[in-house]
This record gives C-alpha cells, structure tokens and sequence, in this order.
C-alpha cells in the first residue's frame, strides 16, 4: 500500500511540475539575476519542473506591486530618440534605455542626453547579434565592448548592472556566461511588438490588454507609432494606479519571482 501511495505521490508531482512548466515558460522569465539557478529558470527536465512547482508554493502570497517600466531598445537614432526624450519629459516618465554601444559610439550627444533627462542606461551589447549562436567567450565580449563604449559618455550605474539580449535570443549558455559578468539579465512581462509595422491604436490596445503587475513593458525607441502612443498609454496605466519607474527601480522594489510570475491584469477598456 505504501509503495502504491508512493508511486500516486510521485505521478502528482511529475504532472503538477510538468503543468508549473508548460503555465511558467508561456512567457519569457522577465528577470534572472546573477545568484538565480538559470537551468532550474528556464530548463524542462524533472529538476527544473520540480523546482518551480515548489517555488510557487513558497511565493505563493508574493507581493507584486502595480509597478510598470518603460524599456526601449535599440539606438540611440538621430531622429526618433530626441522625440521620444521630449515625450517622456512631457509625461513626467522616466524610462530604461537599452542601449546598443556601436550606435551609442556613433550617437554620443543622445546618450549624454538619455542619462541627462534623468533616464536609465543599460546594456544591449556591442553590435546586436543573436547571441543563441555565440560562444560564451564571444557573448561576454559582446556584453563588455558594449559596457565599456556606454561609459564613455555615461555613467548610469546600470551599465554594469543591467542587460538584454538582442532580440531577447538566448540559450542556457548564454545566460550563464552574463551571469557570470554579474549582470542581471532582463527581459520583459509585455512585448506590444511595435517592431513590427503596427498602429499606436494597436500598441495602446495591447498593452491594455496584457497588463500585469509589475509589468516591463518591451518596446523600441526607433519607432514613431511607439512615441505617439505613449501619451494615451501613460494615462491609461495611471489611472488604474500604476506608478511609472525605471527597470532598476522596479528590480529593487519587488522580487524575481514576482515578475517571472507577474499577474496578468487587463486594463478595462
């Protein structure tokens, strides 16, 4: 009977981890700090499954504040990242720049510009390539020579702090090597894919849909959709009480597993 009962325990258990990684791998993990065991956030083997399964168990009554950052990769661009700045001025936000060190290098008074404007800087390597199809030696070259190019025209803490892959492509590889720089790796709760062609109507709608607390919102500085949509954003997730702060900030005032697991809340229409 015992041996029976064992083997029902340990059925439940596979089928309930196996259900914890098909719920929890729906969407990107939004954070993986440098101490967190990326194989267990991001792996499918039983381990990885079980490790989960017990975490949302222990964070079951985590606190996930209604907290949102604007993140925006890419550039800087000549022409879309100063109207953007002017933007988020007006709104009275301040936002994560995820910064790419070759086009920083070329653009080096709308960096100093980003940090001026009371912006956040962070990582997004040298030369933007997919880093699922680099060594380990080459992603943290890529992480470094993209650090070292931001710090010449700024110096934003972050820059050696934070980071995001290209395109958000990784591999397990690949997080462990910028693990190992000690750099967060952030990713996003939302992406309202404005990388595509899309209206500021289609933006605003996607947002308000996929909402959640916290939330990091992906977006891209290089788009004039994006821009224009901001205003409307921004009022919208205000008045459903969200307060607007950098990825860094919101790093701080919640946990991992909070944003890993973020609660979705769709903003009425």
């Amino acid at each position: 009977m015992q041996i029976l009962i064992g083997a029902v325990f340990a059925a439940v258990l596979a089928l309930a981890g196996s259900l914890s990684f098909k719920h929890a791998t729906q969407a990107t993990p939004a954070l993986l700090t440098p101490d967190m065991n990326a194989a267990h956030t991001i792996g499918d083997d039983l381990g990885a499954r079980f490790d989960r399964f017990s975490q949302s168990f222990s964070h079951r009554d985590a606190v996930r504040p209604k907290l949102i950052a604007l993140t925006f990769d890419d550039g800087p661009y000549p022409m879309y990242t100063p109207l953007l700045l002017d933007e988020l001025r007006t709104l009275h936000v301040k936002a994560t720049f995820f910064l790419i060190g070759r086009d920083a290098e070329q653009w080096p008074e709308l960096t100093r510009r980003i940090q001026e404007d009371g912006n956040e800087i962070a990582d997004h390597t040298y030369s933007h390539p997919d880093l699922d199809h680099e060594s380990v030696a080459q992603v943290q070259e890529e992480v470094l020579h993209g650090r070292n190019a931001l710090l010449k025209f700024a110096s934003e803490p972050s820059i050696r702090d934070l980071m995001r892959p290209p395109h958000g492509r990784y591999t397990l590889q690949t997080l462990e090597a910028v693990q190992r720089l000690n750099y967060e790796v952030v990713l996003w709760t939302d992406d309202p894919g404005d990388w595509r062609t899309v209206t500021p109507a289609e933006i605003e709608a996607h947002m308000y849909r996929y909402a959640t607390t916290p939330e990091i919102a992906l977006l891209h500085s290089g788009k004039l959709p994006t821009i224009q949509a901001l205003p409307q954003i921004v009022a919208r997730f205000r008045a459903a009480g969200y307060t607007f702060v950098t990825a860094g900030e919101l790093i701080r005032r919640t946990t991992p597993y909070a944003l890993n697991h973020a609660a979705r809340t769709p903003l009425s229409s």
